[in-house]
């Protein structure tokens, strides 16, 4: 049920990048404005994470996840009216954004961290890949829609779409595994449930407080932020019109896109399964140097059809997508203890801060320079810098209850003291 609403909310926040097209023929909206609205959606995306993380243990994972389904709809819905930029902004920008944010990687780290003692490396790659899936399935049919029939229809199939995922949420997920009577997977007893406490913003800002403090977030959070800006920000939102701009159909950038989601499936999950063997830190920086040297030579692939050079590239790219998320996790993980879902929640907005910067830096480097060779120059600079960030992730490791994690007072709490 996780993974199907993992799928749910990376295709919801996918679809943007199919629409820039549909949305400047009708209105003539400038890639910068569009780009604007993309921006919020993806900070809010990030923002909202940390935040979500507290209220789904204040209020449980299945009520956060169905009001965030409902947003989505609300939002996506109301877009087939809108006749003004300041509109988009508002519901595809801030009420998708809300929505989508709520059902982040945060929500990946609360699930592995409930539900897991065993293979956490393994599951948080297979529960990321839900948004390679969602990628993949949403992206050609939106595609498709948009050109067949119009972008109003590829907002109204959204909002059909989120609305459909609620009932199966309110039904069959469940918040621990002591609600079934059984142990975490790779556990010895059945745990309680915790007891519910109040101030879901003051534990999440708290967490960042004490976080802020160490040299390993800012490492974590900087390397994030720019896995960010050049996945989500630049590649998910403008790969569609860069290859528009070089004569390519815009349904078939679309399925090139969708394809990296295939690959990002296998990449994903195989990069968990390293995790729980492999020094994150030595993958990590193994990742993003790999990224950088790709998009390097992305500006000399780009053509009128799909040449097998682009074709290697949207291979290699996509097994790289969002392997950088079981690891960065591992290491949240390792350093921040019974914080850790909070915490990624915090480096999470990083990566999606970086994700907005870039769909609107990306879009006044089209409009002013007439193409995107500028951006994808810098955000392979900009990757290789995440590889050395990451590599110098160093440091004592977080004493659940000590002095080394941010919430010490909750591990106490869960072990009943």
């Amino acid at each position: 049920m996780s993974f199907i609403a993992l799928i749910g909310a990376a295709a919801f926040r996918a679809t943007p990048g199919a629409l820039i097209e549909p949305l400047q023929e009708e209105f003539g909206w400038s890639t910068a404005t569009i780009g604007f609205a993309v921006s919020v959606n993806l900070m809010l995306f990030g923002v909202t994470a940390p935040f979500a993380a507290a209220l789904m243990e204040r209020f449980g994972v299945r009520r956060v996840v169905a009001c965030a389904l409902t947003l989505v709809a609300i939002g996506s819905g109301l877009t087939v009216f809108m006749t003004t930029s300041w509109q988009l902004v508002l519901l595809w920008g801030v009420l998708v954004g809300l929505g989508t944010g709520s059902m982040a990687l945060a929500f990946v780290a609360t699930i592995t961290g409930r539900w897991f003692v065993r293979h956490r490396g393994l599951v948080t790659g297979v529960l990321t890949a839900g948004g390679a899936t969602g990628q993949l399935v949403f992206l050609p049919v939106v595609a498709a829609l948009a050109e067949s029939s119009g972008w109003r229809s590829a907002s109204v199939l959204v909002t059909v779409a989120a609305l459909a995922v609620v009932p199966l949420v309110l039904l069959f997920l469940r918040e621990y595994p002591a609600d079934l009577g059984v142990p975490p997977y790779g556990g010895d007893a059945v745990v309680p449930r915790p007891t519910a406490t109040g101030g879901a913003a003051k534990r999440a800002v708290t967490a960042l407080g004490a976080a802020a403090r160490t040299r390993q977030f800012w490492y974590l959070a900087g390397g994030f932020a720019i896995c960010g800006a050049t996945t989500n920000g630049l590649v998910g939102t403008h790969f569609i019109p860069a290859a528009h701009d070089h004569g390519m159909p815009t349904t078939t950038a679309a399925n090139l896109l969708a394809l990296v989601g295939i690959f990002d499936i296998v990449g994903t999950i195989l990069s968990g399964w390293l995790t729980d063997r492999v020094d994150s830190r030595v993958l990590l920086g193994a990742y993003y140097a790999l990224r950088g040297g790709s998009l390097l030579v992305l500006p000399q692939l780009f053509g009128d059809s799909v040449h097998p050079s682009m074709l290697v590239f949207v291979i290699f790219y996509g097994l790289d997508w969002v392997a950088t998320v079981p690891p960065t996790v591992a290491l949240c993980r390792e350093f921040f203890g019974v914080s850790a879902a909070v915490v990624f929640g915090w480096v999470f907005a990083a990566h999606q801060l970086g994700a907005a910067f870039a769909a609107t830096a990306a879009g006044l480097a089209r409009d002013h320079f007439g193409n995107y060779a500028p951006a994808w120059y810098v955000a392979g600079g900009l990757s290789i810098t995440a590889a050395v960030l990451s590599m110098r992730v160093r440091g004592s490791k977080a004493r659940p209850g000590g002095p080394g994690d941010p919430t010490g007072d909750l591990a106490a709490q869960r072990a009943g003291g």
